[in-house]
């Protein structure tokens, strides 16, 4: 019996870096349907402008975005009841100290560096896609 495909929110403002994890997640074993938003805002409308909307089951965030935050957007994940254990992992070229800590102490689930290379960025994001989408278990938060 196949799996349900699972949302999965890119918050992403790279162009080059989301078609990467486009196609790293394409060639993961999970289905999947993913959605971006490309700045914090747009994020944040996506979660809380649509009522009754179905929330993701994962989101995968950068730090460094217009508009508003990755920082930001966290921070009113976790302020929020209905988003509050949506599994959040920051996926960022930072590695300075601060946004780790700061990521960390805001509920971030993980936070993974973007490998430069090529072959290690699909790697990366696919080992991600397959522990968060298909071994991790998860409370389902109530949709909006």
């Amino acid at each position: 019996m196949a799996s349900e495909p699972k949302t999965i929110l890119l918050v992403e403002d790279n162009a080059d870096d989301e078609q990467l994890t486009l196609r790293a997640m394409r060639q993961s074993e999970v289905p999947n349907i993913i959605r971006v938003a490309r700045d914090g805002a747009e994020a944040l409308d996506h979660l809380f402008a649509i009522p009754n909307g179905r929330l993701p089951d994962l989101i995968l965030l950068d730090l460094k975005l217009p508009k508003v935050s990755g920082l930001e957007v966290l921070q009113k994940l976790r302020n929020d009841p209905r988003t509050r254990s949506l599994p959040v992992v920051v996926l960022t070229s930072s590695d300075e100290e601060k946004d780790i800590v700061e990521s960390y102490n805001l509920g971030a689930n993980s936070y993974i560096r973007k490998p430069v290379d090529f072959d290690e960025f699909i790697d990366a994001v696919r080992q991600l896609g397959l522990y968060w989408l298909s071994m991790n278990r998860t409370r389902r938060p109530l949709g909006l």
